[in-house]
């Protein structure tokens, strides 16, 4: 099925099952969707987004910028978390009220009642941006899950198992539909195929993406 087609079948309602412990809650964001992105450019006027270099030396084609007690950045010293912006040298700014709520009461849909999230990445794809196959394993605390929230254009995320060459499933992800996966699923694979240039009201050209955990 070409990703088009998958765009086309997938509802826009409901939840989404991807595997026990992981789920797709459609639109959930949707309602807040306004005020998510205007907290998105304070943050940013704050920590502008950039474009981090791997340990190997490669420049990620995905923009970003963190909000909360702790941000997650990378260099040719290593993926790492910290509680300070290396490019401004002050504290990541403050995560906002209206990003604290929405990730716990999406957590709380998706059976993670207790989930409080210290960092928030905040991802910014342009048409071609991508993001390869990973696990999140740099957190602390592997118990908590992961929240992903999904604004502006269409994407399709890749949703795999607990090897890197393990199937992926294709699951496209629509403005304001959040990915929840934890417990057992915590450690799966995932990515984001390369971005189509499918312009959206509210963001043009572009879609962000809002990853919620706990990592200290």
């Amino acid at each position: 099925m070409s990703t088009r087609g998958l765009f086309d079948d997938m509802g826009l309602d409901g939840v989404h099952e991807l595997g026990p412990r992981a789920c797709v809650l459609r639109g959930f964001a949707r309602p807040v969707a306004g005020d998510l992105l205007k907290a998105i450019n304070e943050v940013a006027r704050i920590s502008a987004f950039r474009h981090l270099v791997t340990p190997g030396g490669y420049t990620m084609s995905v923009a970003m910028t963190n909000c909360g007690a702790l941000g997650w950045t990378s260099d040719r010293r290593g993926y790492r978390y910290s509680a300070i912006d290396p490019y401004t040298g002050s504290p990541w700014p403050a995560m906002p009220d209206s990003f604290k709520r929405l990730a716990h009461d999406a957590a709380a849909a998706a059976g993670f009642e207790a989930f409080e999230p210290d960092a928030c990445l905040i991802n910014r794809y342009a048409p071609g941006a991508k993001l390869s196959l990973h696990q999140d394993k740099d957190e602390r605390d592997l118990g908590a899950p992961i929240v992903s929230v999904s604004l502006g254009m269409p994407a399709v995320f890749l949703f795999g198992g607990l090897r890197r060459d393990d199937p992926t499933a294709k699951v496209p992800l629509f403005h304001g539909d959040v990915a929840v996966w934890g417990a057992e699923d915590r450690l799966r694979y995932h990515g984001v195929m390369p971005l189509k240039d499918d312009p959206h009201p509210d963001l043009g050209s572009y879609r962000i993406n809002l990853t919620f955990r706990k990592a200290g």
